[in-house]
């Protein structure tokens, strides 16, 4: 029969020995693990005579409770310690100020949407929210999209169950809208909002994306009206002295139509891998509202003209902060966001 008084100073006197995890943990095996002294002085109880179990059985588990609890008191006591010894080893200040919050900031997009509400506002623009969810005769057919038109397969559409709704492909659906509820007033709006496009996600393009719509109709607008609203608020945005080039292109709802160019914001037009050597940086499509769009909208265009143009907001934001892939923007990286306070 183990001698239980020998066995607990023994084991008592290792435990104060511990001075570390595996010490401690060595210890643990030897004396309750499954093998361990402990559990083999419980076994015992079984070959003793049956008049000595009972008492035995009692001292046994009064020693069994006593190791456990001092085993866990010696466990506590090396984690305090080893706190210590790391918080003395960093310099740790109890006096000084708890660490802040981390607090939230604009996402940048956000930031350059409001850069384009306050250039837009200052020159007479008002906000218009169109929805996001559209048909596809608002989508489409009155912009100049037929159906069967070729030019659709530039859009690939993200259709719904009900027939000829979709999550819009552009805000130029919007136009419409705004011209219907504005006639027969004048309009200088800007249309804003996301757009979806069943297309692969690359470096520069996602499938739901921002753009900020333009429209301005009323009586004698020209193409020079466009140009001097672009110049000026390419300047506002880009800085001071930027200059523009507008080239031929084709969309539906406008005629004529261009796409609008930048001299690059980082070489000055010298050439660079950014402009891919050229100088020039596009950062929009415009032109001067079709006849076509305007009767739908409920102009008649032998009274009235207009011009429209749209841009999109993760490409400038990419252009004033040098970003090279857009999927930044919507990955939620910690490490990127904050970079735009």
């Amino acid at each position: 029969m183990t001698d239980l008084t020998q066995l607990q100073q023994q084991a008592e006197a290792e435990l104060a020995a511990a001075q570390d995890e595996s010490a401690l943990e060595a210890w643990r095996i030897k004396y309750l693990g499954r093998k361990g002294l402990i559990p083999a002085a419980v076994r015992q109880i079984g070959s003793l005579p049956p008049e000595a179990r009972a008492e035995y059985g009692k001292a046994v588990n009064r020693l069994k409770q006593s190791i456990q609890q001092a085993y866990e008191q010696r466990r506590e006591a090396l984690k305090e310690a080893s706190l210590a010894a790391e918080l003395e080893a960093v310099g740790f200040d109890v006096t000084l100020p708890g660490r802040r919050p981390q607090v939230g900031r604009l996402h940048p997009i956000s930031r350059t949407l409001r850069r384009i509400y306050r250039i837009f506002g200052d020159m007479g623009f008002q906000i218009y929210t169109a929805r996001d969810v559209e048909t596809d005769e608002f989508n489409f057919q009155l912009l100049n999209f037929p159906k069967g038109h070729p030019a659709r397969e530039m859009q690939d559409t993200f259709h719904t169950t009900l027939p000829d709704v979709l999550l819009r492909t552009h805000t130029s659906p919007g136009q419409i809208r705004a011209m219907r509820d504005y006639y027969p007033e004048p309009i200088r709006v800007i249309l804003p909002g996301k757009c979806y496009r069943y297309e692969q996600v690359t470096a520069r393009s996602e499938m739901m994306f921002f753009q900020v719509e333009g429209l301005a109709v009323g009586h004698d607008i020209t193409f020079a009206d466009l140009k001097g609203t672009l110049q000026a608020f390419a300047e506002q945005l880009f800085g001071a002295g930027r200059r523009l080039r507008f080239r031929c292109s084709h969309f539906p709802f406008t005629e004529p139509s261009a796409e609008v160019d930048i001299d690059c914001i980082l070489c000055g037009g010298k050439g660079c891998r950014v402009c891919k050597y050229t100088g020039w940086l596009e950062i929009l499509g415009c032109g001067m509202v079709h006849p076509n769009v305007l009767r739908n909208g409920g102009y008649d265009p032998d009274v009235y003209s207009g011009y429209a143009f749209g841009m999109g907001p993760e490409r400038i934001a990419m252009l004033l902060h040098g970003i090279d892939d857009i999927r930044y923007f919507y990955a939620n990286d910690a490490r990127f966001l904050p970079q735009f306070a």
